[in-house]
This record gives structure tokens, sequence and C-alpha cells, in this order.
């Protein structure tokens, strides 16, 4: 055990000169991974205007953003062989360059098609950029390679850069345009590019692993997958589901890019994703705990934005002030996770009911409170209880996952499937299903409201058909919004019951390996392939 974890000398960090004091060296990392969350190929909070200029439409721009998850999470499975064949300056300028073209063509470019693709690569880099960067300063975080300690802070700085980032490009579209967003990151980036060539050497490894025995098809089957399983839960209200071609089209790829990587997966030594990690029981019950929590939380995307422009009146100013509510959730849902499960152990079962729990009180004051006079302020509560939420189940299931018992080979091809069903399916699919449910809901409610009101001579003597229609639509709203609450509520309350009647002894207790512990285990798989490269090389 001995090797795996322990307390080691002062930290520092060999790739910064050391006129730079020891104590700043993590900072400017720090520094690197906020400018790479922050930057992106395209910026949701602004997806509005990017509907009036560009002329695409509002699902476009979400297949855009959703392309970014899943480039962010099929880069998991190799981030470690990434990080021991390049040295931390070279990750740093290719991902600054990558992200920087990435944006720039954003900026530009009006085709769903390059932006789609545009926005996978940037995902792609953005997630490589930001392992170089944590990976780099876990010893300084957690001495004894703590993940459950780690992962707290990863998730503050993911999900509050998610959060600030929206209010800064809402408030630079007000101000500016959207597009000035792309231009400040493409600053910012090429600022951390300068500051890496100052102040970060060409430090390598012992041996420069290369990036032999890397199932790159399955890597492209996958991606397919995943942006088939994405254009499917986007596009399929505006495309009326199966009743459209191009919805077929995408299960019928989708299915088949699944298929053959299964069907590979039974004989390459090295699959891109294993069966042994699509079947560990860890891997699993993440999943199921996903899908079921965040579709639970899949109203944040469709009712939040809708009820605070179309009932209460907000413009985007007001609409994105509501992020530093779950920002300030962000960071109480983090500190709690840091103080009981990081430090104190609290068991797996115990934290997610705590999330489950939070999720429900978001649920029931929606549902209690939904109305029209209701002020920014009393809003407050249910996000905060949202952030706080979200950020202790992903932050509890990560660290499950690695206490899976798995072979370490696994554990990155278990972290794809995670951000998957947790970053993809959870943006995805809930907001899918409930959008479905508030159609059904609305043509239900208006065209009862609409009955009663053709009914009162009243109304019609005094409101014109269009103010009458008007008024009927907001009501449905407001009523479909309140009954599929109160369904989520339920749902929500019974997920929590049969946690809390489960039994759950386990605790975290996790500790990542040393990295020349992972460099070894990572050179013993590739030796084989380097052999056979140098026979193939002496024959030619």
């Amino acid at each position: 055990m001995s090797d795996f974890h322990g307390p080691q000398g002062p930290f520092d960090i060999p790739d910064v000169p050391n006129y730079i004091p020891r104590r700043l060296k993590p900072w400017l990392f720090i520094l690197f991974v906020l400018i790479v969350q922050f930057s992106g190929g395209v910026y949701l909070a602004a997806a509005s205007d990017m509907v009036g200029t560009t002329g695409l439409m509002q699902e476009d721009i979400l297949m855009a953003g959703y392309a970014m998850l899943v480039g962010m999470s099929i880069n998991f499975a190799v981030m470690f062989r990434l990080k021991f064949r390049f040295s931390n300056r070279v990750g740093l300028l290719i991902c600054g360059a990558a992200l920087i073209a990435a944006n720039f063509i954003c900026a530009t470019t009006s085709s769903v098609v390059v932006l789609v693709i545009t926005c996978f690569f940037a995902g792609w880099f953005r997630m490589w950029a930001t392992f170089v960067c944590n990976s780099t300063i876990q010893l300084w975080l957690t001495p004894v390679r703590d993940m459950a300690i780690f992962f707290c802070y990863v998730y503050l700085v993911v999900d509050s850069a998610i959060q600030l980032s929206g209010i800064f490009t809402v408030y630079t579209a007000f101000f500016w345009q959207w597009e000035y967003m792309q231009w400040i990151m493409i600053g910012l980036l090429a600022l951390m590019m300068i500051m890496v060539m100052i102040f970060v050497r060409p430090v390598k490894g012992p041996l420069q692993i290369p990036l032999l025995g890397i199932d790159w098809i399955g890597a492209g089957l996958w991606s397919v997958f995943m942006l088939c399983f994405t254009f499917i839960c986007v596009y399929g209200n505006y495309f009326d589901w199966w009743e459209a071609r191009e919805i077929r089209g995408a299960v019928l790829l989708g299915l088949v890019c699944v298929g053959i990587n299964l069907w590979r997966a039974r004989f390459l030594h090295h699959p891109y994703i294993s069966f042994t990690a699509l079947t560990n029981r860890n891997v699993v019950r993440a999943s199921i705990i996903y899908l079921v929590f965040f579709t639970l939380l899949g109203t944040e995307h469709v009712f939040e934005h809708s009820y605070a422009e179309a009932v209460l009146g907000f413009d985007e100013t007001n609409m994105i002030d509501l992020n530093w509510y779950v920002f300030a959730g962000i960071l109480a849902g983090t500190a709690f996770t840091y103080f009981t499960f990081a430090l104190h152990r609290w068991r797996y079962r115990t934290m997610t009911s705590i999330g489950f729990f939070l999720a429900a009180i978001y649920l029931a004051y929606f549902y209690f409170m939904i109305d029209y006079g209701v002020e920014k302020e009393m809003l407050f509560i249910p996000l905060f209880a949202r952030g706080a939420a979200s950020v202790i189940i992903s932050i509890v299931y990560l660290t499950s996952i690695l206490q899976g018992g798995m072979h370490f080979f696994v554990f990155p091809q278990a972290l794809t499937i995670n951000g998957f069903t947790g970053a993809v399916l959870g943006a995805t699919f809930g907001p899918a299903v409930i959008g479905e449910l508030l159609r059904h809901c609305m043509a239900k409610n208006a065209a009862f409201i609409g009955s009663a009101v053709t009914d009162t001579s009243g109304l019609l003597s005094t409101h014109t058909l269009p103010e009458l229609y008007g008024m009927v639509q907001v009501q449905a709203l407001v009523v479909s919004m309140k009954e599929i609450y109160g369904w989520l509520l339920v749902a929500s309350i019974i997920a929590l019951l049969i946690i809390l009647l489960g039994y759950g002894p386990v605790r975290p207790n996790v500790i990542f390996p040393k990295w020349r512990t992972i460099r070894k285990l990572v050179r013993s798989s590739v030796r084989p392939l380097m052999t056979l490269r140098g026979m193939r090389q002496a024959q030619n």
C-alpha cells in the first residue's frame, strides 16, 4: 500500500521555474483551468441571440452545446494516455490553439454541421486541458490522493464555471453582441498560451509512451452513438418523434454503432469501452441514479426559462441573475460534501438521500408556490436546493465508480460512461421526456380553459381574440407546469423512500495510485505493441 498513498515532501511543480514562488505555482494552473472551463464552442446562455442573428434554430444551438459534452465525455478513456504522451506544456499549447480555432469558427459559421463538429472537438480539447491542469495539482489538493476530496474540487470548478460563464455571456451580449464572448475567450486563451510558453517548461517524464493500442474506431462509433442519442432527444419534439425520417434514421444509426461496438468488444484485447466497465455494479448503479435524478430535475431546462419569461415577465438579464442562486447552492453543496462525505466519511446512502431530499424541496417549492406574482428573490430556495443537490449527487457517484473494485485500465472507460450518463443523458433525456409531457398537458389544459373562456361573454366583450388566446396559453402553461411538478414530486418522494429503505453501509474509501505506478501499468500494456512496431520497422 505504500506505493499507492502516503504523504509526500513539500509540493512542487517541476514544470514551473523556481523564480515563481512555490505557493503560487498551483494557482497558475487553477487560472489555466478556469480559462479553459469558461471557453467553449457555443455558449448556450446566448442561444436566443444566436437564433436571431444566424438563422439557426434553438435546437441547433442546443445540439452544438451538447456535442461539446459528448466530446468531453469520450475523451475520458484516453486522457491518461495523452498525459503520458505529451508534456504539460505541449498539451496546454495544443488545447489552447484548438479552442481558439473552435471559438473563431463558432463565431463566424452558420452551418449546423460545422457547428456541431467544431463543438465536439472543442469538448475533446477542453477535457484534455482540464485534465492536464487538475492532474498536475492533485497532490497539492490531497497529498494522500483521496479522490473524494479531489472530486469536490473538480465539481466546484466545473459546475461554478457553467453558471458564471452563463452570466458573463448574457451580460456580454446585452452590452455588446453575442460574438464578443468568443472574441474575449480567444484573447484569454491567447494570454494563457503566452503564459504557458513563459512559465511552463517542457518537462518530460522518464518515458514518453506512444498512443499505441487505442481503439480509435471504437471511439468514433461510441461518439456517433452518443451524438445520435443527443439528436433524438433535442430534435424529437421538433420532428414529431417517430413520424420523422430523421429520428428513425438516428435511432437506426445509433443502434448499429452500439451493436458493432459490443460485437468488437467481445474479441478486442483493448476495446475503447469494455464489457467489464459496462457491467460493473457501481457503474450501473450510478447510471440508474443519474437517469432518475436528472430526469426529476429536467424541469430546469424546460420550465424555468419559460416560466420566468412568459409568466413573470423577466428579461434576459433578470433570468440569468438566477444563476447566482444556483451558484450559491453549488458552493454550499460542495462545502457540505467536503466536510461530511470526504472528511467524515458519511455513507453513500446518506448522501444520496440528502441529494434526493433537496430535489424534492426544489419540486415541492415550485408545485406549491408557482404563480403570477412570484418575486425574483422568492426563487432563491428552489434554485439553491437544485444547485446543491446536483453537485452532491455528482461528487458522490463519481467517487463510487472509482471505488467499484475495477482494474485501473477499466476506470477511464467507466469515467466515459459516467460522463455520458451524468452530463449528456442527464441534460437531454429528462428535458425531452418533460417537454413531451408539457406539450400534451398544454393541449389538454388549453382546450379546457379555452372552452370556459368562450362561455364567458364578459371576457369576449372586453378583450380581443388574440388577447384571449394569449391569456389562455399563459394560464394553460402555469396549470400544466404545476401538474407536472406534482407528478415529479411524487416520483422524487418514492425514490427517496426506496433509498432510505435500502441497506447501504459502504463509506467512501478511494485512494488514487501514484503517477509512477500508473505509468508502469500503461507502459507494460503498451510494451508488446512497441516491440511489434519495432520489428516491423526493422523488416522494412
